[in-house]
């Protein structure tokens, strides 16, 4: 079952911009977008920003001051303005949510299956 639809993800130029989309499918429901991880060849994924609850946007220090994030409640959906691109902000990025029980407790991260984006001249 598809929880997450993401979009935006291609081809950017060093210093260019893109921008990703994440919200949950129609079938999915009481999904909370939170933001967005990356995961380039050969290593480890990795936060590149999220909205906690409550709480102001993180950000990883690579992207800091060229990447924004926002949340639209309205609509659940995160997006994840990328500016100054980067060659190595090349990586597939996730969509991270959290999927929400009757009970905290068992609440579940979900995962988007991943956009590429590669930044190259």
């Amino acid at each position: 079952q598809v929880l997450l639809v993401e979009s935006g993800g291609g081809l950017g130029q060093p210093g260019g911009s893109l921008r990703l989309s994440c919200a949950p499918s129609r079938s999915a429901s009481r999904i909370d977008v939170k933001g967005w991880y990356r995961q380039a060849p050969g290593k480890q994924r990795e936060l590149v920003a999220t909205i906690p609850d409550g709480g102001m946007a993180v950000y990883a220090d690579s992207v800091k001051g060229r990447f924004i994030i926002t949340k639209d409640n309205g609509k659940n959906t995160v997006y994840l303005q990328m500016n100054s691109l980067k060659v190595e902000d090349t990586a597939v990025y996730y969509c991270n949510a959290i999927s929400r029980a009757l009970s905290p407790k068992y609440d579940r991260a979900v995962w988007g299956q991943g956009t590429q984006v590669t930044v190259s001249a």
